[in-house]
């Protein structure tokens, strides 16, 4: 899903690129044809985004004054849409999702859409529909004294309502697991538990990790200085798609919420109590929840610092260590027969109330400002965005980028290119004998499975987080 700070991005960026333009407009897969004649050669006066929509104003009668008559083109990307600018020279050609195409034949320059929803709508609905979205991170008029109000009177658990878009525009699953991870709040507490504090701790870190994922075109929710103490693979995200966590070595917990995976470290996110929830909640959470499996997609195999972070890899000498180490040798267990398990429960505790003390001003810093005005003299192009991500070896389908560009694209066909050379590369100083033994367990494994069923080749795909 491409989240707000994505669209944000794109935003900027087309306001820079687009606006002031009048395009050539077209539906190549034929499923715009109507709102594509309607903006056609109508200049664009303005972009909008909200949480994870975006709006594009083209000017109906050059003469108003106001954009009450425009044309609204209401974009919102799903899963993996994409919103590319290139040069008109030799743009690439539209795909099958392509549903709109502008050309600038003055300023050469193409634009290519691929979104869940493309509808054109006119000023009053647009109206409505900015009502009905909650308040974003990171625009400039985000309420989060609205937001409080709301958020109080809800019977939801804080885990459903940051993915409520009526209340929190713009936050998807990811900045859900890092903001609640970072506030110390648990998923399934209840809204209207959430004292007035807790509740800004949320909003802060909102702002601040939207913000952060704007200006860098990713979402890194981990503090620098803490990546380099937490170090593989703690350095982008805390909890989402983690086994462990890496500041007090608990056990990653997930379970599905409204059909999608959420993700906490009970030891730093303590679970509310039973008694406080209703009982089929409390039912149906312990019957789906489990240790975190990471999906292969994105998650580097643990390092031996990974490893030895989690507490119940360690011996008990090693334990008593850390607990000295830490000075948090509990009253009541003895040096002298202690149990693993109570020393590996010691240790997860005292690891999560560090944690806790990393940021002594935590509850009391007040959050930054809402919006992205002040930021975007810092926000990384496409094609910087797509570097980092490859250098840190994260594939596409962890965090869908809507925004693209030449560059950019350039910048994925060299790393495409560059990894099929050394897989040819590494094929070609094979040896006889390996291919052999390769092809012999190849043949071992496929006899071994059996031919593939109907129902296997049909088999749904697990769902990812």
């Amino acid at each position: 899903m491409v989240e707000g700070h994505g669209v944000h991005r794109v935003a900027v960026a087309h306001r820079r690129a687009l606006v002031g333009k009048r395009f050539a407009a077209t539906s190549p897969n034929g499923r715009f044809v109507e709102g594509a004649r309607a903006i056609d050669h109508l200049p664009l006066r303005r972009v909008e985004a909200v949480g994870k929509n975006l709006f594009y104003f083209f000017e109906r009668d050059a003469r108003a004054s106001s954009d009450a008559d425009d044309h609204v083109v209401h974009v919102h990307f799903g899963m993996s849409g994409r919103f590319s600018t290139h040069a008109s020279a030799s743009p690439p050609d539209p795909t099958p999702t392509t549903r709109l195409r502008l050309e600038n034949e003055e300023h050469g320059l193409v634009a290519l859409l691929s979104a869940m929803t493309v509808d054109l709508i006119d000023v009053p609905r647009y109206a409505a529909k900015r009502l009905a979205l909650g308040q974003d991170p990171l625009r400039d008029d985000a309420d989060p004294d609205a937001l409080w109000d709301k958020f109080r009177a809800s019977r939801k658990s804080v885990g459903l309502a940051l993915m409520d878009q009526s209340m929190f525009a713009g936050v998807g699953n990811i900045y859900r697991a890092e903001i609640l991870f970072k506030a110390g709040v648990h998923p399934e507490r209840p809204c209207a538990q959430l004292p007035r504090d807790e509740f800004d701790l949320v909003w802060r870190h909102s702002v601040e990790l939207l913000q952060r994922g704007f200006v860098n075109g990713s979402i890194l929710t981990v503090d620098p200085e803490e990546a380099k103490r937490l170090g593989e693979p703690w350095t982008r995200r805390y909890v989402y798609n983690q086994s462990t966590c890496g500041r007090c070595g608990a056990s990653i917990r997930s379970w599905d919420v409204a059909n999608r995976t959420v993700y906490a470290c009970e030891a730093c996110q303590p679970p509310p109590a039973p008694a406080t929830l209703p009982e089929a909640r409390v039912k149906r959470v312990e019957a789906s929840k489990r240790a975190a499996a990471p999906f292969v997609s994105h998650c580097a195999p643990d390092s031996d610092a990974a490893n030895a972070l989690d507490p119940s890899k360690l011996t008990v000498a090693r334990l008593k260590e850390a607990l000295d180490e830490l000075d948090a040798w509990p009253s009541h267990l003895r040096r002298s027969g202690a149990r693993k398990a109570d020393l590996v429960s010691a240790v997860r505790e005292a690891r999560a109330k560090e944690a806790n003390a990393v940021d002594p001003g935590r509850r009391s810093r007040s959050p930054p400002p809402p919006g992205t005005a002040h930021l975007e003299a810092r926000m990384n192009s496409p094609e910087a965005a797509a570097a980092e991500k490859i250098a840190a070896g994260e594939k596409g389908n962890v965090e869908h980028v809507a925004l693209g560009d030449d560059a950019s694209a350039a910048v994925r066909a060299d790393a495409k290119a560059g990894k099929a050379k050394a897989s040819r590369r590494s094929g070609a100083t094979e040896t006889p004998a390996k291919k052999k033994r390769r092809g012999a367990n190849a043949s071992v494994n496929a006899s071994a499975s059996g031919p593939a069923t109907p129902e296997a080749r049909t088999a749904p795909r697990p769902r990812r987080g």
